[in-house]
Formats: structure tokens, C-alpha cells, sequence
């Protein structure tokens, strides 16, 4: 898995959120199935060159979107059970967040736009 994530090192975005960013695409576009597990923390740092909490912190990131699980010492997998509706959403943000990296929106800035988006709904 780790020649599909890349790293780039002098982008303006966080190693751990290129990280979280590129599992999510592959969770939402059915490249990283429902049941695949992810590689070990370490493991996955070691190959990525990163700091094992960068890599932690964006496993985090994942479980509390929900598109991964951590089951202890059988690690880290794609979580079950999404449905439509966040498979959507899930696409829809994922498209956001390439739109705003594209046109060099800060990912607080994005984020902003989006909380106000909510509020005036």
C-alpha cells in the first residue's frame, strides 16, 4: 500500500492529512474495500518515512469519520456499515477538499466555509 500513498514534503498540507486524505479517497472510491486492513502504525510509518504519531493522528481522523475501525491487536480495517447518504457525502467532501487544495484554499479556511454553509442552511 505504501507506493499508493505519497508524500509530498514540501506541500502547504499536513504529512498526517495527505495521509488521512489519500486513505479516504481510497475508502471512497471501493480501492480500499470494506474489511481491507491498514498497515500496522509503525509499520506504515517506517515505509512513509513519517513520525509514527503523523500516521496516528490520521488513523484517528479516519476512525472518527468512520471509515476505519480499530479492533486492538488485530489492527486498524475499513469500517463497515456506511450507507448511501455518507457514501455521498463522503464523495462530496472528498471532491471539496481536491477543489480547495487545487485553488490553494488553506484547509481552515475550507473548513470555515463549509461550518458557515451549515449554519445558514
Amino acid at each position: 500500500m505504501t507506493t499508493r500513498i505519497r508524500i509530498d514534503p514540501d506541500s502547504a498540507v499536513p504529512p498526517y492529512e495527505q495521509v488521512r486524505g489519500q486513505l479516504a479517497r481510497m475508502i471512497g472510491d471501493g480501492r480500499l474495500p470494506v474489511g481491507t486492513r491498514l498497515p500496522a502504525v509503525r509499520q506504515f510509518a517506517a515505509d512513509l518515512g513519517l513520525a509514527v504519531n503523523t500516521v496516528a493522528r490520521a488513523y484517528r481522523e479516519l476512525e472518527g469519520a468512520g471509515l476505519v475501525e480499530t479492533r486492538g491487536r488485530h489492527g486498524t480495517v475499513v469500517a463497515p456499515g456506511r450507507d448511501d447518504a455518507t457514501d455521498r457525502l463522503h464523495r462530496a467532501a472528498t471532491e471539496y477538499a481536491a477543489e480547495a487544495r487545487r485553488l490553494g484554499v488553506p484547509p481552515d479556511r475550507a473548513l470555515a466555509l463549509v461550518r458557515a454553509a451549515l449554519s445558514s442552511s
